[in-house]
């Protein structure tokens, strides 16, 4: 129907073949590839995009995982590596979700769930990625979709999707605001690693090396305590964090905390006024705020159990991220799922402090002493009532935890500058289509 409109109004002479302006990616992916995944990667190998990660504009804000360097050096490889300004669409799953590849990214490659789209004429990759988010472009995407149960968007319909050429004042101003968003989103980064290296310093955690033996044992004493038989749970290095935290005012999270339980399935109405926060908006440093899904009030008056409150902590407790948490920091009615862990502490600690415990090694590695299962990991609400936690002074804890605040609205800030480079597109659109 877009197609149509733009066609039919003479916007067609302003337009721009995809097929012909834009260089798509390879289908090439783990499988296809024969990708081996590098468990034991470090942050100078390259990385792997996967439609997962294309769950946000900002590329730099993905967990991506690594391979090794003779892996992504194959001709095979070669011709799907990502170079700055590329746009990645997610053709796979959560079809229409892009992003843009930075100049910051270094060496990085994408699975077969994204198509590249690379410019080949004059024609700003800002305005690209700005026109595939606004609804012209997501309808067209939408249009092209193929499939039932398991829907897709293959190479060649890309094609057929029309990019309005703009003035070339408009494109620069289009790019200036995506440019500035993009500017923006790194500097709530680099607060958040100020926060991180902060609380690092401040708990010597930077300094710490831990040992890796062959073998190790465990006293029938300490087997009999915790009831677990399994050898994950007794490994050198836990009990080495512990003896560190010693030096350290320290509690057990049962000692502190008010509230601790997981939250309830909800059911969601598309468009009701109550959030829900489940697994997958737990992002690696704050809530996905944008996206989250809906429940009606009748469904929140009945789920007391499941609220979320102000400076909640809220833990993933089953699957992939298990242990990631995030604070939530605003102050409007919430329900969490079963899958996600509410924990309130005292209201003398600093929750977005607490957090970032909880994500730095303290939390790692007391989430992989006592996470439970083989095929399915689950922490249990009464597994974290046995973390050890440090409690700093009370002025270092709002110090640490500013810095998380501060980091989560730059973050909203580059948001709504990347929704303002949107709607001008919109707005340049229905102009033309007007005249």
């Amino acid at each position: 129907m877009v197609y149509k409109l733009i066609h039919q109004y003479g916007y067609q002479p302003d337009e721009i073949d995809l097929e012909k302006s834009v260089q798509f990616g390879t289908e090439v992916g783990t499988k296809a590839a024969g990708i081996i995944v590098y468990t034991d990667a470090t942050k100078e190998t390259p990385k792997i995009i996967r439609g997962q990660d294309i769950n946000d504009f900002f590329i730099e804000n993905a967990d991506p995982i690594r391979i090794p360097k003779k892996n992504y050096d194959t001709p095979m490889m070669q011709r799907s590596h990502f170079l700055s300004g590329d746009v990645l669409l997610s053709i796979v799953g959560t079809i229409g979700s892009l992003s843009l590849v930075s100049d910051t990214i270094g060496e990085a490659t994408g699975s077969c769930k994204i198509a590249i789209l690379r410019s080949k004429r004059n024609y700003s990759p800002f305005c690209l990625a700005a026109f595939l988010m606004s609804k012209f472009g997501q309808l067209q995407i939408k249009r092209n979709t193929r499939g039932a149960v398991q829907m897709g968007l293959i190479l060649k319909d890309l094609s057929r999707i029309r990019v309005p050429k703009f003035s070339e004042a408009d494109q620069t101003q289009i790019e200036t605001i995506v440019k500035k968003s993009i500017w923006v989103n790194r500097q709530s980064k680099t607060i958040y690693a100020q926060a991180q290296h902060l609380l690092e310093s401040e708990l010597v955690l930077d300094k710490l090396r831990f040992q890796k033996p062959v073998g190790y044992t465990a006293r029938f004493s300490e087997m009999e305590q915790s009831r677990r038989m399994d050898a994950q749970h007794y490994q050198p290095q836990f009990s080495q964090l512990l003896s560190h935290l010693a030096y350290f005012k320290s509690k057990r999270i049962r000692d502190i905390r008010t509230y601790n339980r997981r939250g309830l399935q909800p059911v969601y109405f598309e468009h009701g006024p109550i959030d829900v926060v489940n697994s997958q908006h737990l992002g690696p440093q704050h809530i996905i705020y944008d996206g989250l899904q809906k429940a009606s009030e009748t469904a929140f008056a009945a789920s007391s159990e499941g609220h979320i409150q102000m400076n909640d902590l809220l833990v993933y407790t089953t699957g992939a991220y298990i242990g990631r948490t995030n604070v939530y920091l605003r102050n409007a009615p919430a329900l969490a799922s079963n899958h996600v862990n509410i924990l309130r502490l005292n209201s003398d600690i600093d929750a977005a402090y607490m957090t970032l415990v909880f994500q730095s090694i303290v939390g790692q590695f007391q989430t992989q002493k006592y996470l439970r299962g083989s095929a399915q990991a689950e922490l249990y609400p009464t597994d974290i009532d046995w973390f050890v936690v440090p409690l700093i002074d009370s002025s270092k804890q709002i110090a640490i935890g500013d810095l998380v605040r501060d980091s989560l609205e730059k973050q909203q800030e580059s948001k709504c500058l990347l929704e303002q480079a949107k709607t001008r597109v919109e707005q340049l659109i229905e102009e033309a289509v007007r005249s």
